[in-house]
């Protein structure tokens, strides 16, 4: 098998063109061992070739990272084909063909070639946990396990499409006001570095005393002039020194974390969004048979805020001593009463993944509602925002010429 293996993966892609036999002009790709062998199966197909060579690498897109949505697609492209019945092998290199991104079709290619050397899908998936993490590979074997493995790529796929439009939703919530503060801050410091010190050689004929709001807009220019890059490395200074003290420091970590569930509008959306991904990721693993308290040990690593991924692992400790899960969604005192209901009910019945669906289903539609109500308020305050900072430096520079009409 390592042979076969081996020989597998000394296929190269060539580019063709030629014309079959009514002479019409064709061209396309084909894999062979060697460029001989990919003109006699040409010829086989009654194809004569004019131009044949190795694939051309691109030259810009080498570096392009294998994103959560290449993941997503490929899992739904590989759940319709072996629900349709298409050999996995087959599937694996019809959907390498197809892949415009190259690192993801070097990625598809280990896959496959994992897979013929005799391992399972679950395995050769669980060699590339960066891409493949410890939830799609437990789904991917229980689904292997249970022979329903067509199934189970179709779950994953829906539940990587719902999570990945969540976390789009919840950056376009933490980006927007971020934006919001570049914009007025880039617009502030434009004026002050280029508009200011044309107002303020004229302020110097006047030889009369400058308002004091003039006088303050002057002396912030002139700091922003002589310090420019001083304060440049002061702002990257402390944006590197925030991104490392939250990565290096759990307590600043959760401590932020705790403050951003906090913050109006935004600490809604994001509460609702660990909700979400919480009933979502959970909701998933039990209806694949992943026991419970495994369940709960992978959703702690998909909420995706620390303070719930501690009251999950808490809920997974009770839950692994005895506990129901609603009773240990209660003690945590994190979650909703419709949420540790629905859950109740849900044990109840036997029905715990589709109360959980439901669950998410909800939460997931506020999180939609939420940050699109969050964008119209905060287009009008960006008016506002950048209005008001532009109004100030104009009435500042205005007020001497006012004062010296006055006189006059």
């Amino acid at each position: 098998m390592a042979t076969k293996s081996n020989q597998i993966a000394q296929y190269v892609t060539y580019s063709w063109s030629g014309k079959d036999k009514t002479g019409k002009k064709l061209k396309g790709e084909i894999k062979a061992k060697s460029q001989t062998v990919a003109r006699s199966e040409l010829r086989r197909q009654n194809i004569t070739v004019n131009r044949i060579g190795k694939k051309a690498k691109p030259l810009f897109s080498q570096g392009k990272k294998i994103s959560p949505q290449d993941i997503s697609l490929f899992s739904r492209q590989l759940a319709t084909m072996m629900e349709s019945g298409v050999p996995m092998v087959q599937s694996f290199e019809i959907i390498e063909g197809g892949q415009k991104n190259p690192n993801m079709a070097k990625l598809i290619n280990k896959v496959k070639t994992d897979i013929q050397s005799g391992l399972s899908l679950s395995e050769a998936l669980g060699k590339h946990p960066v891409q493949f993490d410890e939830l799609y590979c437990n789904l991917v074997a229980a689904g292997e396990k249970a022979g329903v493995l067509d199934e189970l790529l179709d779950t994953i796929a829906t539940y990587k499409e719902r999570t990945e439009e969540i976390k789009g939703k919840i950056k376009k919530a933490m980006y927007y006001p971020a934006a919001v503060l570049v914009v007025a801050f880039g617009v502030s410091a434009l004026l002050l570095l280029k508009v200011v010190p044309q107002f303020e050689e004229m302020f110097q004929s006047f030889g009369a005393d400058l308002p004091g709001l003039t006088q303050m807009v002057v002396g912030a220019s002139k700091s922003l002039q002589a310090n420019f890059f001083f304060y440049l490395i002061v702002v990257v200074g402390v944006i590197v020194g925030f991104i490392m003290l939250k990565n290096r420091s759990l307590k600043f970590a959760h401590a932020l974390d705790r403050l951003a569930l906090k913050l109006p509008i935004v600490g809604n959306i994001l509460n609702n969004a660990a909700i979400a991904r919480f009933a979502r990721t959970l909701s998933t693993t039990f209806a694949a048979g992943v026991p419970l308290v495994e369940g709960l040990e992978t959703v702690a690593g998909a909420v995706g805020n620390i303070v719930y991924k501690e009251a999950v692992l808490k809920i997974k400790n009770d839950v692994s001593t005895g506990h129901q899960l609603q009773l240990a969604m209660q003690q945590v005192n994190i979650f909703p009463h419709m949420v540790v209901s629905m859950a109740s009910i849900g044990e109840e019945s036997g029905n715990l993944d589709q109360m959980l669906g439901k669950v998410a289903d909800y939460y997931e539609t506020e999180v939609a509602n939420d940050v699109d109500a969050m964008s119209s308020l905060i287009e009008p305050l960006v008016m506002v925002v950048i209005g008001g900072l532009v109004g100030v430096m104009i009435v500042a520079m205005y007020l001497p010429i006012f004062k010296l009409a006055a006189v006059m």
